[in-house]
């Protein structure tokens, strides 16, 4: 992800490192990206639909992705259309 992510607000639960999900912000400890959890949130599911659907996260790292999200909207915005974009990967495997 080439834009910057929010640094002033500080979200505990919340980490990107570049060889965890290409660089994406996942929950700490875990390969779950915010995008996950806002596609979920979007879809209509509530906190506690998230929790059963991803029973290894803590009602704590849900909202604190949901937070992070509005803290960086553009930005996971972003991340969510790039990675829905066929074309894109289509395009990346073949480079390889």
């Amino acid at each position: 992800m080439a834009t910057k992510i929010n640094k002033i607000a500080i979200h505990p639960h919340i980490d990107c490192v570049r060889n965890i999900c290409g660089g994406s912000p996942v929950i700490k400890g875990t390969r779950t990206t915010v995008r996950t959890i806002i596609k979920f949130y979007q879809a209509g599911f509530s906190i506690e639909d998230i929790l059963r659907e991803l029973p290894h996260l803590s009602p704590a790292d849900v909202y604190d992705a949901l937070a992070f999200y509005y803290d960086n909207k553009v930005i996971i915005d972003k991340d969510i259309q790039l990675n829905e974009d066929t074309s894109y990967w289509k395009n990346l495997i073949s480079k390889k």
